[in-house]
């Protein structure tokens, strides 16, 4: 990016700047050999970044990103406005971020984007992840992708990149009717791809990219996210607690799972509350009423539901979150959904648990049956307690048997990465392991969950079983 001395001087037009940048040629170096009588002329500009500089070190904060400090002055100086007097740019594990340079209070506003400024420049753009410093699982290789197979992203994965190499097919041909441009892989086609995916917030003005505001790290229990408003025509942030200097600053990203950040962002969170899971139950084709059973299910669809990534998932394919474990040992004569004793959630997802019942018919009648009932009510199948409590126990300990078994597949496929080795001397694979292990770990702790609502369920239903007597 222009450092801020330059940037001063400099035309507002910087197609200079971006075609050096974009080319990947080190025009600092350039210009400081061939312009190195800058800076006699304006010492004072250096003497300002050296005293921002020390600053930081004068109180103790080693976060500074030398490389950025001067792109907020610059991006303030194309907004004509102040974005923000309290806020730097520093490096976090996660790459770049924004960090607290002065006391902040709960509810200061710690930045303002005007809309004017939400496009790319070559600055901005300098600032952004370089490949390697990305850790979408879409830049994974194959080898680490084999360490996430038991989860649902290893698929996606495979979708998302089939994606992205058809669209690059598609604008190959556009590319070259540009023979002055240096070659474009599909690698860099990905890594620019990942930018705009990545770091594109939805406003009234749809989809766009806000310099800045983009650097801020993501805390799934912050209250405080990105707020549009129309009238001032900007962009900003509250603080939703105190900051100290040094201290970074976060911001909420959404009620996102690890299977979504990994994805999406290229990160996972140690423990992250938001974890769920992808099941998948079919219709066996050995079923002598497989294709009533088929039948009946696509006559009463239930409606759409997203998986982790947030796409649509098939017919057969169901999202599990955490449960309460603990759950109410008084069962209503009425009813068998099982609540938490505070009275929040069912459990499993009511979808799932209808699946289970059709599955567990044994006669076209009982078919027939769910059928009438569906009809008669709102249309969705099997929604309440099989009449026969035998068949409603025996529908959920299918679906008990097959959770205990994808757990055993997930406990496997963690204690396996204890045994993988790093292909290469890098830090980078140690990293994606350990991002393998916190949704593996996650989806599995989810997986223990619904095991555990299920099991307590089956209990206190096997009570309430009357058996014939001989």
């Amino acid at each position: 990016m222009p450092p801020h001395f330059l940037a001063s001087s400099a035309p507002e037009n910087n197609d200079v700047f971006t075609t050096t940048m974009l080319h990947g040629g080190s025009w600092i170096s350039k210009l400081l050999h061939s312009r190195i009588s800058l800076s006699f002329n304006f010492p004072h500009r250096f003497l300002i970044k050296f005293e921002f500089s020390s600053l930081f070190q004068a109180k103790g904060l080693n976060t500074l990103d030398e490389e950025s400090v001067d792109f907020l002055p610059w991006l303030e100086r194309k907004a004509g406005a102040k974005v923000s007097s309290v806020l730097s740019i520093g490096k976090s594990p996660h790459g770049r971020s924004l960090f607290a340079s002065e006391n902040i209070q709960s509810g200061d506003c710690i930045l303002k984007v005007p809309y004017s400024v939400d496009s790319g420049w070559a600055p901005y753009i300098s600032c952004l992840p370089r490949h390697g410093e990305v850790h979408s699982t879409i830049f994974w290789s194959e080898y680490e992708l084999d360490m996430i197979r038991q989860s649902s992203v290893y698929q996606e994965t495979l979708n998302q990149k089939a994606k992205i190499e058809k669209d690059f097919a598609a604008v190959v041909p556009a590319l070259q009717q540009f023979p002055d441009l240096e070659s474009i892989t599909l690698q860099d086609f990905m890594c620019a791809y990942f930018s705009v995916t990545s770091r594109a917030w939805e406003s009234p003005k749809g989809l766009s990219l806000i310099p800045f505001t983009d650097f801020m790290n993501h805390d799934g229990v912050s209250k405080s996210i990105v707020l549009f408003d129309d009238d001032k025509m900007l962009s900003e942030v509250i603080a939703d607690r105190n900051y100290a200097p040094g201290e970074e600053v976060l911001i909420n990203y959404g009620k996102l799972p690890n299977a979504s950040l990994l994805l999406d962002f290229g990160f996972t969170l140690p423990y992250n509350i938001h974890d769920q899971v992808e099941i998948q139950l079919n219709v066996p084709y050995d079923d002598i009423l497989h294709e009533k059973k088929l039948e009946l299910l696509q006559q009463h669809l239930t409606p759409k539901i997203k998986d982790a990534i947030g796409r649509n998932c098939s017919e057969d394919t169901f999202i599990i979150k955490t449960l309460q474990a603990h759950l109410s040992k008084t069962l209503g004569h009425k009813s068998k959904e099982v609540r938490s004793p505070h009275g929040k959630g069912k459990g499993l997802p009511q979808a799932l648990r209808a699946f289970a019942r059709v599955l567990c018919c044994d006669s076209p009648q009982e078919l027939s049956d769910l059928g009438m009932e569906a009809a008669q009510i709102d249309g969705r199948l099997a929604r309440h307690p099989l009449k026969d409590s035998r068949r409603e126990f025996k529908a959920h300990q299918m679906l008990l048997s097959h959770i205990t078994n994808s757990m055993q597949k997930y406990d496997a496929a963690i204690k396996s990465l204890a045994l993988v080795n790093s292909p290469s001397t890098s830090n980078t694979f140690a990293l994606r392991r350990q991002m393998a292990l916190n949704l593996l770990t996650g989806e599995l702790r989810v997986l223990r969950s619904a095991s555990a609502w299920l099991n307590n369920y089956c209990v206190v239903l096997k009570s309430t079983i009357k058996y014939p007597s001989y």
